[in-house]
């Protein structure tokens, strides 16, 4: 091989690793700023006794804790995948099993959480009783089980796959859900699973909607406080399209792979990872931590004192090597 052809592929061989070095950055910061945020709201709603005592704000703290695992579980596989390092089958299905099932506990939980604004609304006065705590964690518990349920099914269909005939537990491709599905009857399982599971959140939420709207013609409903819900549960539907979307992400980029370049559509692939995967899962602290007023004033205390405590150490800091030079000089 002559030398410009070896200048050539080691240039393009350059190119690739500063280009996929440059998209799990442009990547890693967006998670990174999610992942700060997501745990400021849920530091906030444990520092107070009105969001540990409170239903609505039980549920969104479960439902953040089940986002936030899901973008950290969401971006490691993806610095996996982009950094070209191949798994064994066994620690990626403990991977994808996670992901899959802090995936499915997130739709549940806003079905609980758009039930409870619907019996605030339509049942005020059975609302203490029927949200109370014991009831609050009874519907936290049977959303994990439910999901739970659906992950051991999983797993026994991957017990089906002939492991043993294989050379080696060593995966051929990069970890990925789709990976994962072995064989056609898991294909097939999830996506039964996954469009049973829309389809009866789509419902829920849509009926608590419906509810909370005829509840809204009664003269004796608070008008404004209604209108707050009923845009709280148009805002649960969007989280539900959005966060259910990845059912899609596969179809999506068989498409895009067909039309664009190589480049092109690993470049667009990753904007895809970023609005369908990331970006779904930071909505709940966007609409919670902007639009309640409660949450609101929590969190700017809470990142006021995180500001000062840094702005603190900052200046111990230079104090402290200030210090140490006029020992030295």
């Amino acid at each position: 091989m002559s030398p410009s052809a070896n200048n050539t592929t080691a240039a393009q061989l350059y190119m690739g690793h500063l280009e996929r070095a440059l998209l799990s950055t442009l990547t890693s910061v967006p998670c990174g700023v999610f992942l700060f945020v997501n745990a400021t709201m849920l530091f906030t709603l444990r520092s107070k006794a009105v969001f540990r005592d409170t239903s609505r704000y039980v549920l969104l703290f479960n439902l953040l804790v089940t986002d936030t695992v899901h973008i950290a579980v969401s971006q490691v596989l993806y610095l996996i995948a982009s950094s070209h390092v191949l798994l064994t089958y066994p620690v990626c299905g403990v991977f994808n099993m996670l992901a899959k099932l802090t995936n499915e506990v997130s739709p549940l939980t806003l079905v609980a959480m758009s039930l409870e604004r619907y019996v605030a609304v339509c049942f005020p006065f059975r609302h203490a009783a029927l949200t109370g705590p014991r009831n609050t964690a009874a519907a936290i518990l049977a959303v994990w089980l439910f999901s739970s349920m659906n992950i051991l099914t999983r797993v026994l269909l991957l017990l089906d796959f002939p492991f043993q005939q294989l050379d080696s537990l060593w995966m051929t491709e990069f970890c990925s859900d789709f990976a994962m599905m072995v064989g056609p009857v898991s294909a097939q399982y999830d996506r039964a699973y996954t469009c049973s599971l829309f389809v009866l959140a789509a419902v829920s939420i849509f009926a608590s909607y419906v509810g909370v709207a005829t509840a809204a013609r009664s003269a004796s409903t608070d008008r404004e406080s209604v209108a707050r819900i009923r845009t709280t549960l148009l805002l649960h539907l969007v989280q539900l399209g959005l966060s259910l979307s990845s059912t899609v992400y596969l179809s999506v980029l068989v498409l895009l792979f067909t039309a664009y370049s190589r480049l092109m559509f690993i470049r667009l692939q990753n904007v895809l990872y970023v609005l369908i995967f990331i970006f779904p899962r930071c909505l709940s602290s966007l609409i919670y931590g902007i639009r309640d007023q409660t949450i609101r004033l929590a969190l700017v205390q809470n990142l006021w004192c995180f500001k000062n405590s840094q702005n603190q150490r900052l200046r111990k800091n230079r104090v402290h090597h200030w210090f140490n030079n006029d020992l030295l000089s």
